[in-house]
C-alpha cells in the first residue's frame, strides 16, 4: 500500500490520478512530479516499488506544501484577513461569498439552506 502525506494512495488507480488524492497536488503538480521522477504516468499504483514510492514520497515532502500544513496556511491567511477587518475578512465574517459574486438571487452554496420567513405571504387583491 502506497502511503504518502498521510493519505493511502488507491492500488488500482494510475499514478497521475492517485496523486490527485492528496490535498494540495493537482493535475498540473501530478503531471510535473511523474515527469521529474520519469515514472510513466499510466502505470498503476500496484505496479509502483518501493524506490519509487519513496522518491515521491521525499519529492513531495521536499517541494510541496500539501496536507495538514496547506490547511493549516489557508486558514491562518483567512484569520488574519478577519482580524484585520478587511472587506474579504468580513465577507468570510458573515459566511456570505467573498469574491464579488452575487447575493440577491444566488450563493445558496456559501449561505446555507433558505429559511422561510414569517409574515411575509404575498397577498392578491383582485379589482
Amino acid at each position: 500500500m502506497a502511503r504518502i502525506s498521510g493519505i493511502n494512495l488507491p492500488l488500482n488507480k494510475q499514478v497521475f490520478i492517485a496523486l490527485q488524492y492528496i490535498y494540495g497536488i493537482g493535475d498540473h503538480y501530478a503531471e510535473k512530479i511523474c515527469k521529474d521522477l520519469n515514472i510513466d504516468r499510466s502505470k498503476r499504483v500496484n505496479s509502483l516499488t518501493e524506490d519509487e514510492v519513496l522518491k515521491i514520497r521525499e519529492l513531495i515532502d521536499k517541494d510541496y506544501t500539501v496536507e495538514g500544513d496547506l490547511r493549516r496556511d489557508l486558514s491562518l491567511n483567512i484569520k488574519r484577513l478577519r482580524d484585520l477587518g478587511t472587506y474579504r475578512g468580513t465577507r468570510h465574517r458573515k459566511k456570505l461569498p467573498v469574491r464579488g459574486q452575487r447575493t440577491h438571487s444566488n450563493a445558496r452554496t456559501r449561505k446555507g439552506k433558505a429559511i422561510a420567513i414569517a409574515g411575509k405571504k404575498l397577498t392578491i387583491t383582485k379589482k
